[in-house]
Order: C-alpha cells, then sequence, then structure tokens
C-alpha cells in the first residue's frame, strides 16, 4: 500500500521560503575573485611570527634591524615577513638614507588585527572560565 503525502500550505510557504533565503543567500555570495584576494590575507595573516610584527607596527613606524631586535626574530626572517606582507600591500615603507621604515598600510588592516587579538583574549577567557 502507497502512502500519499499531502503538501499543506505551511509546507508549501516553507518551501517558498526557503528558496527565498537561498537565492538572497546567492546574491551575497562573493565573487572568486574577491573570495581569493580575502583568503589570501587571512593566508598571509595566518602566521605568530607577522601577527607579532604587524601588531608592533600598528603602534609605530619601525625597520627591520630594530623589529628583529624587538621580537627576538633574526632578521633576516624579519625582512622575509615583511617582503610577503609588503606584496600583500598589508604594510607599506618608506626610505630614509640607507634605512627603511615600515608601517601598516591602511586603516582596515589595524582594525582587523585589533579585532583579531580582541577575539583572542575574549576566547581566552572564556576558555578559562569554562574549566
Amino acid at each position: 500500500m502507497t502512502k500519499v503525502v499531502k503538501r499543506t500550505a505551511d509546507s508549501r510557504d516553507e518551501s517558498r521560503t526557503r528558496e527565498a533565503i537561498v537565492e538572497r543567500a546567492r546574491e551575497d555570495l562573493l565573487d572568486d575573485m574577491l573570495a581569493l584576494g580575502t583568503a589570501e590575507i587571512f593566508r598571509v595573516l595566518g602566521d605568530t611570527n607577522r601577527i607579532r610584527i604587524l601588531h608592533l607596527l600598528s603602534t609605530r613606524e619601525m625597520c627591520v634591524c630594530d623589529l628583529a631586535e624587538a621580537t627576538g626574530i633574526e632578521q633576516s626572517a624579519v625582512s622575509h615577513n615583511l617582503r610577503l606582507l609588503r606584496h600583500a600591500r598589508i604594510v607599506r615603507f618608506r626610505r630614509e638614507g640607507k634605512q627603511v621604515f615600515y608601517t601598516l598600510d591602511d586603516d582596515h588592516i589595524a582594525g582587523l588585527l585589533r579585532q583579531g587579538v580582541d577575539h583572542a583574549r575574549h576566547a581566552t577567557l572564556k576558555g578559562d572560565e569554562d574549566e
């Protein structure tokens, strides 16, 4: 015996609502280039040494040798990380004689870094409360 299931008005309304939600979500979806660019920024930011460097650069302009001394990271590694950050347009530099000084490229990066640090602090504190 085959059981016949009647679709009620409620189930049809739910189906139309879900279709509308999916359609709006498709309209909000990032295009491929923007998604790729955003993923690249987060990939470059996904390194603890680069985060430490960026945190210092969010508070002041610094040269490679001072960044190396302040962070305890080898100068060659600092230079390598700054090159990656520069190519991603996260930091910029200026020359003063033979010295090169670095700073964050814009306020968007400072805000993103600040939000990440705040979230990490919040998550750490929340984790301590859960124990």
